[in-house]
């Protein structure tokens, strides 16, 4: 059976609020990559962010187990730098082997609290 994915992904949105309604860590507003990597190899993933009017950020680097997932938060990066709130950015991720990845960004600036998921762009 083949293994789903690819090694380079980009996520043209990102923002990480910095209000919440909570302090709970569950109820803390943040940014996710869902990392999937279902081969047999570990996975050594770098993250390079990108914004509007600075240089970029990065490399993160994260290690993503064979068979396993990871539901990554922006919020706790923070080798070079930490991400800054309350600032639009974009990311490319890139592993040395398939992965898959899935944004999502929790919002609980307001009580009614907002969760938005979407694929990332498949880069190659």
């Amino acid at each position: 059976m083949s293994k789903p994915g690819r090694t380079s992904w980009a996520i043209a949105e990102g923002f990480i609020p910095s209000d919440s309604v909570s302090q709970d860590p569950a109820l803390v507003s943040h940014e996710a990559a869902c990392i999937l990597n279902a081969g047999d190899a570990e996975a050594r993933v770098t993250i390079m962010t990108y914004f509007a009017d600075r240089e970029p950020a990065g490399p993160y680097r994260i290690v993503v187990p064979a068979r396993r997932c990871m539901h990554l938060r922006f919020n706790d990066l923070k080798d070079p730098e930490p991400i800054p709130r309350d600032t639009s950015y974009a990311s490319v991720i890139e592993s040395d082997v398939p992965i898959v990845v899935q944004h999502s960004r929790l919002d609980s600036r307001n009580p009614a609290i907002a969760l938005l998921s979407t694929m990332a762009f498949p880069a190659n």
